[in-house]
């Protein structure tokens, strides 16, 4: 499969890195949402060229996570903010910085300190359950298929093509 296919697969990470997955778009994300809105300025903190930047906002606008609203008339000129998609991205940018603090900080500290401003204290990010409150480990977490999985699943089986994979996945998420 291509990269530029990838937003086929039945999978939420391959269809979140068709959005967010190319060089510079993080980092771009990171400075919108430390405040960066125009143009120029992304571009000075970052030092991507134009193109490359008229491509990454390009993209992410067209994808929903950024809306270009205009500020100056004459000449036209625009300003990126987040929208509500793009919002939803947080989460997934604190995540990788908390990783980044702890395992490419050099021996030097964390770059940045992240305050929540209702207590006051520092904080961490940290992957919750959505029902308990717990911290999701890796190995307390089970997966199993969806319905966008188990309708291809029965779509392939009907045309006489099982894919071997899904069913698996489909054997694990229901034993017998």
């Amino acid at each position: 499969m291509r990269w530029d296919e990838i937003d086929q697969q039945i999978c939420s990470v391959a269809r979140a890195l068709s959005v967010v997955g190319e060089r510079w778009t993080l980092l771009i994300l990171r400075d919108a949402f430390f405040g960066t809105r125009r143009f120029d300025k992304f571009q000075h903190n970052l030092g991507i060229t134009r193109h490359r930047l008229s491509e990454r906002l390009g993209k992410l606008v067209e994808q929903g996570v950024l809306v270009k609203v205009p500020y100056n008339k004459k000449p036209v000129r625009y300003e990126y903010r987040l929208t509500r998609k793009g919002l939803s991205l947080y989460p997934v940018l604190m995540s990788l910085g908390r990783w980044g603090d702890e395992w490419m900080d050099a021996g030097e500290g964390v770059p940045l300190e992240y305050t929540h401003t209702s207590c006051g204290k520092k904080t961490k990010p940290v992957l919750a359950c959505s029902e308990c409150g717990e911290a999701l480990r890796p190995e307390e977490v089970s997966i199993k298929v969806g319905p966008a999985l188990q309708g291809l699943a029965a779509e392939l089986e009907n045309e006489g093509e099982p894919n071997p994979e899904i069913q698996e996945l489909l054997a694990r998420s229901f034993p017998h």
